[in-house]
């Protein structure tokens, strides 16, 4: 196994729940970077903006540059923009998203006739009228697209709905698959934050908390895949799950003994 040079930190489960700082992770950054580890954080939630992220890192005591940050949002929108310049797209998604998509030269328009595109994304004000005019665009044909996978989002007393929700819908009333997902565990976003880094994926590491996204991301791209329990998954859960990591440690509190053993050179 090739040393540990660079992580892929997930955040929310791993280095906080809701507002509230993980205990032990701002040390256990701090302690890395001392060791010139690399890091890149990374987000399925594309609720706020990279510059966000980085401020809420940074006020939780891990001081964070929006270089450092990579999000569905933003991984979605350069992809598109390389794939369809200016297209014409309909965004299931808060005000964050938007924003990402319009700096990306993209068109919003919400008139299913002019929609090229259809997004959808956790999106705390989804209503039906955004449902029938993601419904209208998709039976005209537009493209299917979402930020994330994921099924739920750990906030500080358990979970609530996430973006599958909305795929959920739009897939059972249209007869619709969705043909790209961006978040992890998608190659898009791997891609995008291994770039950031500025390594071979064989030595970084992905901390996440999510057998599915963070530690499958991993396992598919050659990437050490480290499983912390501070999220949504339990130890039982482990057992039954056909992404296996190569480590379990109880929080990212622990992430630096761990490194002891796989780290490089300091």
């Amino acid at each position: 196994m090739a040393r540990i040079q660079g992580y892929l930190i997930d955040l929310d489960g791993t280095v906080y729940r809701g507002e509230q700082l993980i205990p032990g992770a701002s040390q256990a950054i701090s302690l890395l970077r001392a060791r010139r580890r690399r890091f890149v954080f990374l987000s399925n939630k594309p609720l706020q903006s990279r510059m966000d992220y980085a401020a809420k890192l940074t006020s939780l005591g891990i001081p964070t540059e929006k270089s450092e940050v990579v999000n569905s949002s933003q991984v979605l929108a350069l992809h598109l923009s390389r794939e369809a310049p200016g297209a014409k797209v309909f965004a299931i998604g808060e005000p964050p998203l938007l924003a990402e998509l319009k700096e990306a030269g993209l068109i919003l328009t919400d008139k299913p006739e002019e929609i090229e595109y259809v997004i959808a994304a956790f999106d705390r004000t989804f209503d039906y009228r955004k449902l029938n005019i993601a419904f209208q665009a998709l039976k005209r044909g537009a493209r299917f697209y979402a930020t994330n996978p994921d099924r739920t989002c750990p906030v500080e007393n358990g979970e609530i709905p996430d973006a599958a929700a909305v795929i959920a819908a739009l897939e059972a009333t249209t007869g619709r698959k969705v043909e790209k997902i961006f978040g992890k565990p998608s190659r898009y976003m791997i891609e995008t934050a291994l770039e950031v880094l500025a390594l071979p994926p064989e030595k970084c590491a992905m901390v996440g908390d999510r057998l599915e996204t963070d530690i499958r991301m991993a396992k598919e791209n050659g990437l050490t895949a480290i499983l912390v329990l501070t999220g949504v998954t339990r130890p039982e859960d482990v057992r039954s799950s056909p992404f296996q990591p190569d480590y379990i440690i109880p929080s990212l509190a622990e992430l630096p003994a761990l490194d002891e053993k796989i780290g490089g050179e300091r």
